[in-house]
């Protein structure tokens, strides 16, 4: 029984010293933005490395979404319903939920893991330190431009990859199926809700700002050379697709009741 509630003082206190060091990232970096001390340059540096170097696979990975939606969906729906409702599940599967959460995750591995290895390799070989000796704010070089460009660029990937994500799944359902694009799209129209777009990109909103700001937050608290920096990433990428779990569920009984 000790030991249990060891176990658990010590896993309470670790994620009060997370949540107190992201609640601090989160105001500098808010600080450093509002006195617009962010360069625009590296902003679209950033934006180029998280968007257009991630749209191949994006893409490659929404198009699968689609595919497999509407393989599934019209082995499951049409010998029991119209088949025009194959368009409906595709299209709502794809943008509230497929094209948002794989965008996520992909991107987690691809740019998160990339940030955290980068920042604590940084870190272990105080280029951090030398910033800072020089009176430049890290915040304002390192973490700032890559949480810009994650809230901008998230939302333009989410919306690339409903449209590869829609149109994978119409010309599956059309292979598949024999559904021609005019009944998949009515039966698209039929169910939709302007309001489904928007709960899509919120969650884009809300996905491009979490990713950078754990991997930055986890790579600015690496410790221990080499090996620590391979561990750190480790734990960032568990921790960031953890978040975005977590975050993905909330969403239905806040925006969707």
């Amino acid at each position: 029984m000790t030991q249990w509630f060891a176990g658990f003082g010590r896993t309470a206190q670790v994620t009060a010293e997370h949540a107190g060091q992201l609640g601090l990232l989160s105001w500098r970096v808010a600080v450093v933005i509002a006195r617009l001390k962010v360069s625009t340059r590296d902003i679209r540096t950033q934006m180029y490395v998280m968007g257009v170097q991630s749209l191949p696979i994006v893409f490659v990975t929404a198009a699968l979404s689609g595919i497999v939606t509407s393989q599934q969906g019209g082995y499951q729906l049409v010998s029991s319903s119209p088949s025009y409702v194959l368009g409906a599940l595709v299209v709502q599967s794809v943008v509230l939920e497929l094209g948002p959460l794989l965008t996520a995750i992909v991107l987690v591995g691809r740019i998160g893991a990339r940030i955290t290895a980068e920042l604590g390799t940084m870190v272990v070989s105080e280029q951090i330190d030398a910033f800072e000796s020089l009176g430049r704010d890290p915040i304002a070089i390192l973490a700032a431009p890559r949480v810009i460009a994650g809230v901008i660029t998230m939302p333009l990937l989410v919306g690339f990859a409903d449209m590869i994500g829609v149109t994978a799944g119409m010309i599956t359902a059309n292979i598949d199926v024999k559904l021609g694009p005019e009944t998949f799209l009515f039966g698209a129209r039929l169910f939709w809700h302007s309001w489904d777009l928007f709960y899509g990109f919120t969650k884009a909103v809300v996905f491009g700002l979490t990713i950078p700001l754990i991997s930055v937050h986890m790579g600015l608290r690496t410790k221990g050379g080499a090996e620590g920096v391979g561990l750190t990433t480790t734990q960032a990428v568990m921790f960031m697709i953890l978040t975005i779990l977590i975050l993905d569920a909330m969403f239905p009984p806040l925006m969707l009741q």
